[in-house]
């Protein structure tokens, strides 16, 4: 029996690079090919089809999403740290040309309501998020740094969304727009705290 000649998180890696920037829908398997150096055979026999690559890449973005609960979950002032974290997201939008988004968000936009693998993992991502930024919320609550006047869960669930809506506005926006637009963002989202 032939061993393989590819490791297959590289190969998850390079997919997950061609699904950012194309979408499912727009990405063939041609492209897969192309965009990872493996035949079509190689592709098939180790991930089944182009959905259980798609769903593979999605795992390997999670890595990528780790550093944001990595963030919340050190040292320093919850509401200087969840600055930190909405800044992040507005400069990684400002700072692609290629206008990519979060992989997550284009997953939930494109596939979640009627691809239920997707969904899941989708929902893993959120709430991993979640439930670092509601740690991180209780924490400041504690410290008298943040409000009690909202429950910690509802609030890191509005900051999950505002992430994913900076990451929609972010590919949206015109370019002389969008660096004013996800600063307000970012300022009115910090006074619901």
């Amino acid at each position: 029996m032939r061993t393989k000649e590819f490791e297959p998180d590289e190969i998850a890696d390079a997919a997950m690079r061609v699904f950012w920037q194309r979408g499912y829908a727009a990405t063939s398997v041609q492209d897969l090919v192309e965009g990872t150096g493996l035949s079509r055979s190689s592709l098939y026999s180790t991930f089944e089809n182009k959905q259980g690559l798609y769903q593979q890449a999605l795992q390997r973005y999670s890595a990528i999403t780790a550093a944001n609960v990595e963030l919340l979950s050190g040292p320093g002032q919850p509401r200087a740290l969840i600055r930190q974290l909405l800044q992040g997201v507005a400069d990684s939008e400002l700072d692609d040309p290629q206008r990519r988004g979060c992989l997550v968000a284009n997953a939930t936009l494109e596939l979640a309501a009627h691809d239920q693998a997707v969904a899941d993992l989708v929902a893993h991502n959120f709430l991993r998020l979640q439930k670092a930024l509601e740690k991180l919320i209780q924490r400041g609550q504690q410290a008298g740094e943040i409000s009690t006047a909202k429950s910690p869960r509802a609030l890191a669930r509005f900051f999950v969304n505002t992430m994913q809506g900076m990451r929609v506005l972010g590919k949206g926006s015109s370019a002389p727009q969008r660096r004013q637009c996800l600063a307000d963002v970012i300022d009115v989202a910090l006074a619901a705290l």
